[in-house]
């Protein structure tokens, strides 16, 4: 034992000291601004959304699908998320009898 330095202590009170410095940071700014917020309320330092973006409806995922073997109407809109109605609708002229593997079909306008 008489080998090891007492520096040896310095790294679990270090973590320690930065462990206390960062729960004084972080009630300290939950008790400046109140608390927590209430779903969907807004803290002054988040940056609103442009009047234009709030407007628009953004659509996830592929604007088309490429058939595949085996596939149906039914299974794509499982696939895709897409309602069956929604893929019939923009693909008036699919037939689900024709489909073949390779084709492409609408899934977005």
């Amino acid at each position: 034992m008489a080998g090891r330095s007492p520096a040896r202590f310095l790294a679990p009170l270090a973590l320690l000291a930065v462990a206390v410095a960062l729960f004084m940071v972080v009630s300290s700014s939950l008790k400046d601004s109140g608390g927590s917020t209430a779903p969907g309320q807004r803290t002054g330092n988040q940056p609103s959304a442009s009047p234009t973006a709030e407007g628009k409806r953004q659509r996830k995922g592929p604007r088309r699908y490429r058939v595949k073997a085996g596939d149906t109407p039914t299974s794509i809109a499982d696939k895709t998320g897409v309602p069956l109605d929604e893929i019939l609708r923009l693909n008036p002229d699919l037939d689900p009898q024709t489909l073949a593997p390779g084709q492409r079909i609408k899934l977005r306008e």
